[in-house]
């Protein structure tokens, strides 16, 4: 009889280690797709970033003027970088290019000094952009022209538009897809509970005693399954960095810390809420519906 009670009483025992692993895989599969969208972000903010525009300076511009335009573009704050390309140095960066030597056909170097600089992200923007550059042409007796890459701002704009739809649909549709895996899981490891949760009813436990320990196990087995896909994460991005350096580049420890935490957190929201909702529904059912 104590053989068959033990057996029993094994057989009612959830399997955790199976809860513990079904959760990890779709918190994992969770965490990798939050980072491929966290790369791509901020990938998409430096080839923002990347846009330059050029200031081009008049000869009669003075020393003064220069330095006073170079002040007032910094002090802007849409600027990121800014740069004094003197006629020098533009003519490096046009042989640079692979362009012909001018001074075969010309005495003198026809290259402007430039003023260039480069934009924050949240700025690359069409209207924006244009607004910059009109404000900027106001100072005609220092300023030839304003140039800047017009068409690949606004085929960048509304490509950046698109795959932030794209992905903000995909993140949406994963993460539905996610809480129901995580939920039937949950319920599949508490099924064969369900036997010790009518029993305790029946001798006179109350809901909140008969739930408790199992949301504290929730709980527990929310933040495991948490910290070990976080773990298997972490290594997967070293891992990619190691091969792929240039990811370090685009790695964001604080929002990386911050997809962790929310790992951490919807694993134990969802793990503790499945498993109360399992226990009320057993609770309610009669006991020959357990069967």
């Amino acid at each position: 009889m104590a053989q068959f009670g033990k057996a029993s009483a094994k057989r009612s025992k959830p399997s955790y280690f199976m809860a513990i692993l079904g959760v990890t895989i779709v918190l994992f599969f969770v965490g990798v797709f939050g980072w491929l969208l966290l790369n791509a972000s901020r990938y998409t903010e430096e080839l923002k970033e990347d846009i330059k525009l050029q200031v081009y300076l008049r000869r009669s511009a003075t020393q003064a003027d220069v330095d006073s335009l170079m002040q007032y573009i910094k002090s802007r704050p849409y600027t990121k970088t800014v740069e004094f390309i003197d006629k020098e140095t533009a003519k490096k960066q046009w042989m640079e290019k692979g362009e012909t030597d001018f001074q075969e056909l010309l005495d003198e170097n026809p290259l402007p000094a430039s003023i260039d600089f480069n934009l924050k992200n949240a700025y690359v923007q069409k209207d924006t952009i244009a607004a910059i550059k009109a404000d900027l042409e106001q100072r005609q007796l220092v300023i030839e022209s304003v140039k800047y890459p017009a068409f690949v701002v606004e085929k960048m704009g509304s490509s950046v538009r698109a795959g932030l739809i794209v992905f903000a649909s995909l993140a949406a549709l994963f993460c539905i897809l996610s809480i129901i895996l995580i939920d039937n899981t949950i319920r599949l490891a508490m099924y064969s509970n369900r036997f010790l949760i009518k029993t305790m009813q029946m001798v006179g436990a109350t809901r909140g005693f008969i739930a408790r320990p199992l949301n504290m196990r929730a709980v527990l087995n929310g933040a495991i399954a948490a910290l070990v896909a976080i773990f298997l994460i972490y290594g997967l991005m070293l891992l990619s960095e190691y091969f792929l350096p240039y990811l370090r580049d685009l790695r964001d420890n604080s929002k990386v810390t911050i997809l962790f935490v929310f790992l951490i957190v919807l694993g134990i929201s969802i793990t503790l809420f499945s498993t109360y909702r399992s226990v009320v529904k057993y609770l309610k059912m009669k006991l020959d519906d357990l069967y």
